[in-house]
């Protein structure tokens, strides 16, 4: 029998304007933050911090993604991750990827994430 995962809001997929991103802060006792960024009804959720010395990537709230909105971008050194796998195609850090939190869009069209997602 598969065991539930317990689980929490991390918000309305109408909270990320369509083809954009945006943060969430830590979740109670955690030290990092997620991001999330929506394309239409699709969404991609990671840990907001980059895989090259740790730091978090938006240079102000909201901002993870590059001019054209095709890439997530870290705003220290410049290191550019593919939307759709958070796979860091060049930077300090190319080849690696940013780490991934599950998710689901339920019926009510919320955004959750594991409890400990963060953690």
């Amino acid at each position: 029998m598969k065991q539930q995962v317990a689980e929490r809001v991390l918000c309305a997929l109408e909270d990320i304007p369509d083809g954009q991103s945006k943060g969430f802060p830590a979740a109670p006792g955690a030290f990092t933050g997620l991001f999330a960024v929506r394309r239409g009804d699709r969404v991609w959720v990671y840990v907001n911090s980059c895989p090259h010395i740790g730091v978090p990537l938006d240079p102000v709230p909201d901002r993870f993604l590059d001019t054209k909105k095709q890439n997530i971008v870290c705003s220290t050194h410049g290191a550019r991750f593919r939307i759709e796998d958070g796979f860091c195609t060049s930077g300090p850090c190319y080849g690696e990827s940013l780490e991934a939190v599950p998710h689901r869009v339920d019926a009510e069209g919320r955004v959750l994430v594991p409890e400990d997602a963060g953690l």
